[in-house]
Order: C-alpha cells, then structure tokens, then sequence
C-alpha cells in the first residue's frame, strides 16, 4: 500500500494518479476483507463466511496489487537506493510507532505468546522478516509484510543483474516450488533463533552497501538469495511462502502483458499450480486451505483484479479509492485496535444480535478514524521527510561528481513516486470456527 497514493477521485484526473486510482480501489477492497476477517469473528461470527476465506482474499488481491506495480515503477525510474529510501520512509515509521504502542499496552493486553522474549524478536523485527525466519509479530498482521520484504530484495536483485524481464518464468517457478516445497516440507528446516540474527546482520549490511552504492550489486545478489534460501527453509508455512512470491510476480506478468511485453499464459499455469499447492501438503488441515475453499478464494481474488483492470480508466467510487490511501495505517492498527475494543466490552460472540451489530460498527468507526489519522499525521509527514532526503543527498552527490551513486545514465535516474502502490494488508486465519478469541 504505498502509493504516496492515487489520489481519490470521481472524475478523470490527469498524470498517473489517474491512470492508476483502480489499484487504490482494489487495495481499499482488500482493505475491507483484511477487516472484516478479524471483525466478524469477534462481534459478529454468524456473519462470517466459510465458503471462502475473507482474509486470504484480501491478502490475494494485495500482492497481486503490489506485484503489478512496484517492479515496472523501479524499472521505469532505475533508482535502487530512490526506492529503499522509499521503502524505509513509507513502511518504517508507522511500523514502528505500532511496535510502540502494542508493547506499551502490554500491561493491559498481553503480547501475543507467538512473539519470543529474546534478542530473535528484536532482530525480526528490525528487518520485517517476521514470517521467513518462523517469528511472529507483535501485531498479527505483520507477517505478510515479510513478503512484501523478500519481494524487494529479490526484484532489486534481479533488476540489477538484468534478469527483471522473465516475471512469467518467475511465476510459474516460484509456483511449482510451492508444490514440491508442500510436498516435502512439514516445516522450518533452520529453527531456533539464529536464523533471525543472521538474516539481520546480512540485511543491515546488505541495504547499507545497496543505498551507499557500494558494492551495489553483489550486495543485492547476496540479499537475493538470502531472502530465496529463508523462504523454504525456515518460513512458518514453507509452501505458503514461496506461493505467494509466485502470486506477486504473476502481477508482474500480468502488467509485461498488458503493455505487450509478454504472454498471458504463464499467469495461467502459475494460478493453477499455486490452486493445487496446498492440497497434497504435508503441512496443511486449516480450514482455508481446503480445496473449495482455496479455489474459491483464489478465483474470487483473481476475478476482483480483473475486474479492477477492465474498469480502469472510469469514474470511481471516492470511497473505496479513499479506503486505499489510508490501507497501510488500516493493516497495520485494526488488529490491535479491535483486541483493545474487546478488552474494554468483553466477548461479545454470544451477545445479543442487535448489541453485536452496534459494536461492530462502532468499532469500525473507530478503526477507520485513527487509520485516517496516521495516514494523517505520521504516514504522509514521514513520505514527505523521505523525498526531501533523497533529494537532498542527490543534490550533494551530483555537487560532488559522483556519478557512480546518483544515477549513471537514465536507466538508473528518477525517482519514485505516487505511481508506486504497496500493500498492505493481509490477514491470516487465526480465529476458526471453535477459535477461542485471541
């Protein structure tokens, strides 16, 4: 959910915020499931869906969202260090102000058990590699961000080694290694808390000499394949993980097609490797992994996407273009702020309808207003703080002559800007249909 964002809009606006106000549509849908995953089970549970799973939906349409885009706009401007200082001013902040907060409040809701209270978790933490090294986050929802993670250190990889143009092969790759990967894999092979410290130390070092300039490309190669090997050897759910990357460059794909730059069918073969993934798993059993359910969910979420691109270009509703500017704050903060709504009322799964009904909209209300208000206040400050660095140090590296760092030729000159959105938002199932209330 980046996008310093497509900006709402009912009538044609020009530039690309015009052009590309469809995927602030789609990503304020997913926006919507991510919520109404972890709201219906909680205030209104005889609502909540089965035949396919809201959550991992939303999660679908997110990265097919941030898979479409986040590549060409790099390839399109050819900055590295641009886009990470980008990275870090667009995610970093209100990341961190959530960490805060949720460890601030411990004292009244207890962090969640999954989180180790080790140095493991601080190291995770730090790289937003939750998921990948089998560490869990202090806000639930915070383990998708570890793909969005891996799928930058690989596309920087490969954007500087010229391999950026093959996402078809790359799509149909990563799927079939999600089927050999369920295949084999009943979990993390690397376990126990080094994982977690490695992987920090390689990507504190790693990032350093791919903004600095440094040793740029052999540093991101090495980040690359850090972040490949992380994804079947020590990820919470092995084939889920390497899945998702399979989904991500599919949107890549998807894009290449569009602008005549590829074919359509390695999309095609992808969706139905990544359908079959999990149904022969040995890591498996989840309600939303069985084969209704996760072909309805895929096809549902492709479907959606689809749909968003058959409309662009037309008029769109403000309000779902507005629920895609504010997605990243609404990912992040729902979860924790719907734990601290329950606290207060207390279990209301067995209330009755009409009380359950008020609450949750309540809820909603305030969800949706303290969303508004990061985006606000510490979201739209922190990407401005951002563009200024970056333009600053530009300015001094190019007073200086070095060339080497601010841009060699107009493949690697530019900045990114509003034409990249990100996502956000994403949920996994953790309250089923016996779930006690987390």
């Amino acid at each position: 959910m980046s996008a310093v964002a497509a900006q709402p809009v009912t009538a044609p606006v020009p530039g690309a915020a015009a052009r590309l106000a469809w995927l602030d549509a789609l990503r304020g849908i997913g926006a919507l499931a991510v919520v109404a995953e972890h709201l219906l089970p909680w205030f209104l549970p005889q609502l909540r869906p089965y035949w396919f799973s809201l959550g991992v939906y939303g999660i679908l349409v997110f990265f097919l969202v941030s898979g479409y885009i986040i590549p060409t706009s790099l390839e399109r401007h050819g900055d590295v260090r641009k886009f990470w200082i980008s990275r870090f001013f667009r995610l970093y902040p209100l990341y961190l102000g959530v960490i805060v907060v949720v460890l601030g409040l411990a004292w009244w809701v207890p962090v969640r058990p999954e989180v180790p209270r080790d140095g493991s978790a601080v190291a995770a933490h730090a790289t937003m590699l939750l998921d990948v090294v089998s560490v869990g986050g202090v806000a639930d929802t915070m383990w998708t961000l570890s793909y969005e993670m891996v799928f930058y250190l690989l596309v920087t990889a490969l954007f500087l080694i010229g391999g950026h143009g093959r996402s078809g092969l790359l799509s149909v790759s990563f799927a079939a290694g999600a089927v050999v990967v369920g295949l084999v894999s009943s979990g993390a092979v690397l376990v126990g808390g080094w994982p977690a410290y490695v992987s920090a130390a390689v990507f504190a070092a790693g990032l350093t000499c791919v903004v600095w300039g440094r040793f740029r490309t052999a540093a991101a190669c090495v980040l690359g394949l850090m972040a490949l090997a992380l994804l079947p050897l020590s990820s919470r759910v092995p084939w889920l993980g390497v899945a998702v990357l399979a989904v991500m460059f599919a949107g890549t794909a998807i894009h290449r097609w569009e602008r005549g730059r590829g074919r359509l069918w390695p999309v095609a073969v992808a969706a139905a490797l990544v359908g079959i993934a999990p149904l022969w798993a040995v890591e498996g059993g989840w309600w939303w992994v069985q084969p209704d359910v996760w072909l309805t969910t895929l096809a549902l979420a492709g479907a959606t996407f689809a749909a968003g691109m058959a409309l662009r270009g037309r008029r769109l509703p403000r309000v779902l273009a507005w629920l895609g500017l504010i997605s990243y704050s609404l990912y992040l903060v729902h979860h924790p702020l719907l734990k601290y709504f329950v606290a207060i009322t207390g279990d209301l799964r067995r209330a009755e309808p009409p009380y359950q009904l008020m609450m949750a909209a309540l809820a909603l209300a305030v969800v949706l207003a303290v969303s508004a208000l990061t985006y606000r206040y510490v979201e739209r400050p922190m990407q401005a703080l951002g563009r200024r660095f970056s333009g600053r140090r530009d300015r001094r590296l190019q007073g200086e002559g070095d060339r080497r760092v601010a841009g060699q030729d107009a493949r690697h000159d530019g900045v990114l800007g509003h034409e990249e959105p990100e996502v956000p938002d994403r949920v996994r199932d953790h309250v089923g249909r016996g779930d006690a209330l987390r």
